[in-house]
């Protein structure tokens, strides 16, 4: 690995030990064992490099998403227990990835003070969210369309709203059955019959 990729695995593991907030360049310096003046000279500064180190640790536990979504669509072709499977699949990464869940929020949390943060996150947004419309479809990818982005959003707000619970209180986070229950009570209150 050259100092840029050093830098950057040295940044996802402060981001999963030290948090959004806490990290400093020299931590993320001894911990890629690179000088402080290659942050500068690769990423332009310390923000730069945790923002980009932040959202490439967001796609490695996507990568691990795709497992679980797998492994869900192969237990079962009834669509709810599959259903119940992802979720229950996606509270079980918050344990390895709890690190970055709370960086997550953390960083989330700056955004008011840290423009370059707000534009980082919003650059993700609609690539996330197509990616989760294709990912919980079992598709390689979907077309750019309302109906996805739609889709993608549900989603979206299901995951960090599971993921904000478990943070909170892993025992008391909500399960894929909980989700389905739900989703069926406010579906039948919002959703007008389907017509003959």
């Amino acid at each position: 690995m050259g100092n840029r990729e050093d830098l950057m695995a040295g940044a996802k593991r402060c981001l999963y030990e030290k948090g959004y907030g806490r990290t400093t360049a020299r931590d993320i310096a001894t911990a890629s064992g690179v000088s402080l003046a290659a942050i500068g000279y690769h990423f332009g500064s310390k923000e730069a490099l945790l923002n980009a180190a932040l959202i490439e640790a967001t796609g490695d536990w996507g990568e691990g998403l795709v497992t679980v979504v797998a492994s869900a669509a192969s237990m079962s072709d009834d669509p709810e227990e599959r259903f119940v499977a992802v979720w229950d699949g996606v509270k079980e990464t918050f344990v390895e990835h709890r690190g970055l869940w709370a960086a997550q929020f953390e960083a989330v949390v700056q955004v008011e003070h840290a423009p370059e943060l707000r534009q980082a996150l919003a650059a993700t947004q609609k690539e996330a969210r197509l990616g989760l419309a294709a990912l919980f479809q079992g598709l390689a990818e979907v077309s750019d369309t309302e109906e996805e982005l739609a889709r993608g959003t549900f989603y979206q707000a299901l995951l960090a709203g599971m993921a904000l619970q478990w943070m909170a209180a892993p025992e008391q986070a909500p399960t894929g059955r909980d989700f389905l229950q739900g989703l069926r009570l406010v579906g039948g209150s919002v959703l007008k019959p389907a017509t003959a």
